[in-house]
Order: structure tokens, then C-alpha cells, then sequence
């Protein structure tokens, strides 16, 4: 499966399907919110909240593919992300593009 950022692939005709998405919800542990909120005190990265919006991407992402192969897609054009905040430490990521295939 082809991921593209752009609206077109080089040297491809390509045959609109139709929009795909996937998303997931993730969270760290009560744990790591802890920690992490001490780190905030004295700056740098949350490493645990980039692992967790690292996963999130990579789920969000099969989820999306798998939707386009079902749909017998070739590639997804236009792919982007979105994130937004459902609660103090969970956040949604969706990630969402044009599904085609190649004539």
C-alpha cells in the first residue's frame, strides 16, 4: 500500500474510491501521568506521552490502510493527521486520506 502526503502519485492514473479514516484513543497509566507531570516542573520531553502519540499514529494508520484494502485500494492520497484531547491524558489521533487505485 502507497501512503502519500500529496494528491497525485507520479506517473500513476489514479481512480478516486473514496475517503478513509482510522483513529484510536490512547492513555498512559496513572503511573506515568504522575511522573510526567513532575517532568513538566523542570522542562524537556514527555518521553512517555511521545511514545504513546507514536503508537497512536502507527494504529491510527493500520486502521486507515486496512479500510483502504478493503475497499481494494492501491494507494491513499492526501494523507494527514489529527489530534485532539478527550481528557487530562488521553488524547484521539485520526489519521485520514483518499483512497485510489491505479488504472
Amino acid at each position: 500500500m502507497i501512503l502519500v502526503t500529496t494528491d497525485y502519485i507520479s506517473g500513476k492514473v489514479l481512480d478516486m474510491l473514496g475517503m478513509v479514516k482510522g483513529s484510536t484513543i490512547q492513555s498512559k497509566n496513572i503511573g506515568k501521568d504522575i511522573t510526567q507531570g513532575f517532568k513538566t516542573l523542570v522542562g524537556g520531553e514527555l518521553k512517555a506521552y511521545t511514545e504513546m502519540m507514536n503508537e497512536a499514529r502507527a494504529l491510527a494508520t493500520k486502521r486507515m490502510v486496512e479500510e483502504a484494502e478493503a475497499m481494494n485500494a492501491d494507494a491513499v492520497v492526501n494523507v494527514r493527521y489529527a489530534s485532539s484531547s478527550v481528557m487530562q491524558g488521553a488524547a484521539e489521533v485520526m489519521a485520514y486520506g483518499t483512497a485510489v487505485k491505479f488504472k
